[in-house]
């Protein structure tokens, strides 16, 4: 086979390499600098055409194995399962979660040894539709099912083609003392956010979606891990808090739907359920009711 034939046959790698390590040391220290956590807003993010093949694929993508987020504090689908996802979309997740592409981050983000984690722990595909919102909040601190696991690093591709302003989703950055809103992004079609995760890290879409039906706001979610072996760490639950104009009843209602959030958390990672299995049984509840 010629070396042309070759390069015909050889599939498109969806995260461009070259063209990203070309800019990489300037794309650390942006990383560095923005605020108010560490964290970069890259559009243009996989080859064009992979980005438009897998937002098709989304938007085809019917399955039951959706879990469903509904409480006080957030309202949208996910899917965790790796083998229920589109070829495309598989293929894009499988090199996110690559050495390679784990090898990347840690160069732009200053975190070494970053771990994948296969089994999309509260990540993968997200999916809200028209009312559709996720409160301002912290996320959980370690993986439920490996407690030497720190998550330190989300990475959010978002997957919406012709997203308009006016119908909101845009994901927004708040200060650690949640006084204001210091970044804010849109949903855009192939732009990807990568940020710090931490105790200090407080981000959503809080106020509810105004996308037409049949319209909805889909990501594909990735978080990393390094190895914490200490005894000391301090194990946190996703953190909910309210914003300055939510006002004292919607505020006591973040809190209260908080405290039954982290009680689900601890059991989920003591007797090692799954979101998809909760979301069973209320449903089947719910039906009773």
């Amino acid at each position: 086979m010629t070396a042309a034939l070759q390069a015909i046959a050889r599939p498109v790698s969806p995260f461009r390499y070259s063209a990203w390590n070309a800019g990489l040391p300037a794309l650390s220290r942006e990383y560095q600098a923005n605020t108010p956590i560490p964290h970069i807003f890259l559009p243009h993010f996989l080859e064009p055409q992979v980005a438009r093949q897998i937002a098709g694929e989304f938007l085809a993508f019917n399955t039951a194995a959706w879990t469903h987020y509904q409480h006080h504090n957030e309202n949208k689908l996910g899917l965790a399962k790796r083998d229920c996802f589109p070829r495309a979309l598989g293929a894009v997740t499988d090199e996110l979660n690559s050495p390679e592409f784990v090898s990347w981050l840690s160069a732009l983000t200053g975190i070494p040894s970053l771990i994948a984690d296969p089994m999309l722990e509260g990540g993968g595909l997200h999916h809200s539709t028209r009312e559709g919102f996720l409160n301002i909040h912290t996320d959980f601190s370690h993986h439920h099912y490996h407690k030497h696991w720190r998550r330190r690093l989300n990475l959010i591709l978002y997957l919406n083609e012709s997203w308009q302003e006016e119908w909101g989703g845009s994901i927004e950055l708040w200060d650690s003392t949640m006084r204001r809103c210091v970044a804010k992004y849109p949903p855009r079609l192939n732009h990807a956010l990568i940020f710090n995760t931490d105790e200090r890290s407080f981000h959503g879409f809080p106020e509810p979606l105004q996308c037409p039906e049949g319209v909805s706001r889909k990501s594909l979610a990735l978080y990393y891990y390094t190895v914490d072996d200490s005894t000391k760490a301090t194990i946190r639950s996703t953190n909910y808090r309210a914003r300055p104009s939510d006002g004292p009843g919607k505020a006591a209602m973040i809190w209260l739907d908080k405290q039954a959030v982290d009680l689900y958390s601890r059991a989920k990672a003591r007797f090692r359920f799954s979101d998809q299995f909760a979301s069973k049984i209320l449903g089947l509840i719910s039906k009773k009711r």
